[in-house]
């Protein structure tokens, strides 16, 4: 969750190092700092806690340069102090700031000692401005040592560089990590994100995996990863605050549905490097916990709940251990029994919902450590946990959540991959997951071209009151998000159940009257779905069913079919859940209903 902001300018760059860093606040850091080079030299000043802090100090001691880098940092190897703050520096003359993990710093950091380096700081940031500084006194040349240091990292990473004897050169490398060039006149930036740079400018240019860009005030340089020099094409920015903004969607639940393919890359950029999780991404003492975890309770409310449902299939198949999974505003309020060294893993959106953090607190002295997935940084779950991961999702403006329920999920799997490499999970069977998880962004953009077809299915919706949502196995929880989706912006009374247990009651409401919707992706459980399947059609039910089989579920006379492309088993919860969106969305527009703010709910449901 950290953030750059690099500068080369004709002008002072100080303040828009730090507008930028403000912009950046919302990643979620705890420290920061900054480093600007002018005639007298690499100036750095650092501070633990908020931008402020850093503002603060600066307005105490101008610092003037023209050529700058600036970092919040979120700690992942070493406590978030000054010392371990970036920029982090090599001696007096070189400076970096980075985004991501370098996986092997260890190796490289012995190296480097026995060379004579001298460490100040727990990072693994600091061997790449030691490695760099030695291939800079070999080499003479920045761009020449950067590329030798990128050979020896491994890991996912941005970087941003200056040294003293370059004045004219601002270098920036990408691997796994984000990083965008700003494009201006006689000056040039950089940052994770563009809206750190939006003052300053409105064009700019993504780097690509491998590539590595030398910025000037004159101009800009870009060569792959094969050394090549490359033209990267300069985008312009056509929507300032383009989250709060529709844009062509017509409402921004709409809109959030389409952004999943590119919020999927964004919740496992530097998380993953090749084949295999980076666990650090969890935080500094993750691996110690992750060490000594024999059991995991899920805490949750709402969508988060049933994000917390499929995460144990996944955690108890593939770890093997026991997992639970409770509504916070029950477990919270119970005599509860927590099993010797229990993960807690809290769930929520926006990190304030009343009842998850009301138990968090309740309980948390009593377990080995607690975990938090969340889509805001400075939220007080996030400050209240032991370890947290961000799901990245960006803002959600739509209340019926869509983008942050699949994000969650893709956490989840990170945080099972985590705990089952100690539970016997092989590396082949880690890293043919993650290239699973790499693959869903291209699958969700596939199953997003159905959305004409679903929204043909939901005109036979438009005179319904009740529905019924069928799943087994993993899908039974995708199911109840169906159910929750269509009664939350349509108003349809929508009832989830596992499809086993409807001759155990349900089945007294089904007549031509009662919708049954089913996902039933081809997987161990299609011929017992099936046969569910059957009970409801010989009492007159109509089916809507999302298929993985096209030969064995075919459409005729009271049953409407869509089918969907091939998945792997363990990413159906993620993948079926964008066709059951799209449908209650659609149903929700022919009703007439205000879909992005249902009646009588809150987006943060931040009281009991």
């Amino acid at each position: 969750m950290c953030g750059i902001v690099g500068a080369i300018a004709v002008r002072p760059v100080a303040e828009i190092l730090l507008e930028g860093l403000r912009r950046l606040e919302y990643r979620g850091y705890d420290s920061a700092g900054m480093a600007l080079l002018n005639t007298q030299g690499i100036t750095r000043v650092r501070r633990a806690g908020k931008v402020q802090a850093l503002a603060d100090a600066l307005a105490q001691e101008p610092v003037i340069g023209n050529l700058g880098i600036a970092h919040t940092r979120w700690a992942t190897h070493g406590k978030p102090t000054e010392a371990n703050a970036h920029p982090h520096m090599s001696g007096a003359e070189l400076a970096v700031v980075h985004n991501g993990i370098i996986e092997n710093y260890e190796v490289i950091k012995a190296a480097l000692q026995a060379q004579g380096y001298v460490f100040s700081s727990d990072t693994d940031t600091e061997v790449v401005a030691h490695l760099l500084d030695l291939n800079y006194r070999q080499s003479g040349e920045l761009y020449t040592a950067l590329r030798a240091t990128l050979a020896e990292l491994e890991g996912a990473f941005a970087l941003g560089i200056m040294h003293r004897q370059q004045p004219d050169k601002l270098l920036a490398a990408r691997k796994g990590s984000p990083l965008v060039i700003g494009v201006g006149m006689g000056e040039n930036f950089i940052a994770s994100d563009q809206l750190a740079l939006l003052p300053v400018t409105d064009r700019f240019m993504f780097l690509e995996d491998g590539d590595i860009a030398e910025l000037s005030c004159s101009g800009i340089k870009v060569h792959d990863d094969q050394d090549h020099a490359v033209e990267r094409a300069v985008h312009l920015y056509e929507h300032t605050g383009a989250a709060a903004e529709k844009g062509p969607f017509k409402h921004f639940m709409l809109k959030e549905i389409y952004e999943q393919p590119q919020v999927m890359r964004q919740v496992l950029e530097g998380r993953v490097y090749k084949d295999h999780l980076l666990e650090q991404a969890f935080g500094v003492a993750a691996a110690e916990v992750f060490d000594q975890v024999k059991s995991v309770q899920l805490l949750a409310c709402g969508t988060s709940y049933h994000a917390g449902m499929v995460a144990r299939y996944w955690i108890e198949e593939l770890a093997g251990i026991p997992c639970h999974v409770e509504v916070a505003s029950e477990f919270r309020y119970r005599s509860v029994v927590i099993p010797q060294d229990t993960l807690l893993i809290c769930l929520s959106q926006s990190g304030e919902t009343a009842d998850t953090l009301a138990a968090l607190r309740e309980v948390k002295g009593r377990v080995l450590s607690s975990l938090a997935i969340c889509n805001v940084p400075g939220s007080s779950l996030v400050r209240e946990t032991d370890l947290s991961l961000m799901t990245n999702a960006g803002p959600e403006i739509g209340v019926a959540s869509t983008k942050a329920f699949t994000s969650q999920l893709v956490a989840l799997m990170l945080t099972t991959l985590a705990l089952a490499r100690r539970h016997g999970l092989s590396s082949e069977q880690e890293a043919e997951i993650v290239q699973n998880l790499l693959a869903l962004p291209e699958q969700m953009q596939d199953l997003l071209k159905l959305d004409s077809q679903i929204e043909e299915m939901s005109q036979a919706f438009a005179e319904k009151h009740h529905t019924l949502f069928l799943g087994r196995g993993s899908l039974y929880p995708v199911a109840m998000e169906g159910a929750l989706k269509l009664k939350e912006i349509s108003y349809i009374h929508a009832e989830a159940y596992p499809a086993g247990e409807l001759k155990h009651g349900p089945l007294a409401l089904v007549d031509k009257e009662m919708p049954v919707v089913a996902v039933a992706p081809k997987n161990s459980m299609l011929d017992k779905l099936k046969a569910n399947l059957q009970e409801v059609r010989a009492r007159g039910g109509e089916l809507f069913v999302f298929s993985g089989d096209r030969q064995s579920i075919q459409q005729e006379e009271g049953i409407s079919v869509i089918s969907l492309p091939p998945v792997s088993r363990l990413m159906e919860p993620i993948l079926y859940t964008l066709p059951l969106q799209l449908l209650s969305y659609h149903v929700a527009v022919i009703k007439g209903t205000d879909v992005d703010q249902p009646r009588n709910l809150a987006k943060s449901v931040t009281v009991e």
